[in-house]
């Protein structure tokens, strides 16, 4: 299997991934290798992790706080999940307000070990990615990946919640970007989010997206599923 490459930088095996990445908190948001991630950035000290990771090899993590954090507490140092995402900076704009416009592509996931003790102004974690060594490699796992029942389920889904899709991106797409994408772009809550995020192949990544999806049909729940779209 081909090499990952990501804007610039290959990454062929994990001596080639960051061992301290700075730590984007983000409730509700996951970061899947080679799905891409558009940030507004304005908080000052995500801002001055932005020009920092200019600096050096671009790299960021991206994990969710743990599920009961509150938004006094999200402000402040919050408890995180054990797992996240690294991706590379591979998108830059200035936005001229003091807000940076970035894109963050996922490379591979991680396992939290620990943090810096230090006194910068935004946090970093000490990670490990040897259990999720399969991301570096370019569709891994996509033979197990059953398209038309993953289809059916997002047809019926987008039916019954009155949605489009743009179905020639969809079918064109492979079968890793396809569920890489819908799994970051779908409405679910962050206890799903972090479970899509955290299953070991592609084929249960996948497979949990439809038995989500059913769930939500089984309900009759026509809550906003815009992001699918």
């Amino acid at each position: 299997m081909a090499s990952m490459t990501v804007g610039n930088a290959t990454y062929a095996s994990l001596d080639d991934l960051p061992q301290v990445v700075p730590l984007f908190v983000l409730p509700g948001a996951i970061l899947l290798p080679r799905s891409h991630m558009p940030l507004n950035v304005f908080e000052p000290r995500y801002t001055a992790m932005i020009d920092s990771a200019l600096r050096t090899d671009r790299m960021i993590g991206v994990i969710q706080p743990q599920f009961d954090t509150s938004n006094e507490d999200l402000a402040g140092r919050p408890k995180l999940c054990t797992v996240g995402s690294m991706g590379r900076i591979t998108g830059f704009q200035e936005s001229g307000d003091g807000r940076y416009l970035v894109t963050i592509s996922g490379v591979s996931r991680f396992e939290l070990r620990g943090e810096l003790e230090e006194r910068a102004p935004f946090r970093r974690g000490h990670v490990d990615a040897t259990r999720f060594a399969g991301d570096l490699k370019v569709g891994l796992g996509e033979d197990e990946v059953d398209r038309d029942q993953l289809f059916s389920t997002l047809t019926e889904y987008l039916s019954v919640n009155e949605l489009e899709a743009d179905w020639d991106s969809v079918k064109s797409a492979s079968s890793e970007v396809l569920v890489n994408a819908l799994c970051m772009m779908s409405p679910y809550g962050p206890k799903e989010k972090q479970a899509l995020l955290e299953t070991e192949s592609l084929k249960m990544r996948a497979d949990t997206l439809i038995a989500l999806a059913e769930i939500e049909l089984a309900r009759g729940n026509d809550a906003s599923g815009s992001a699918l779209q």
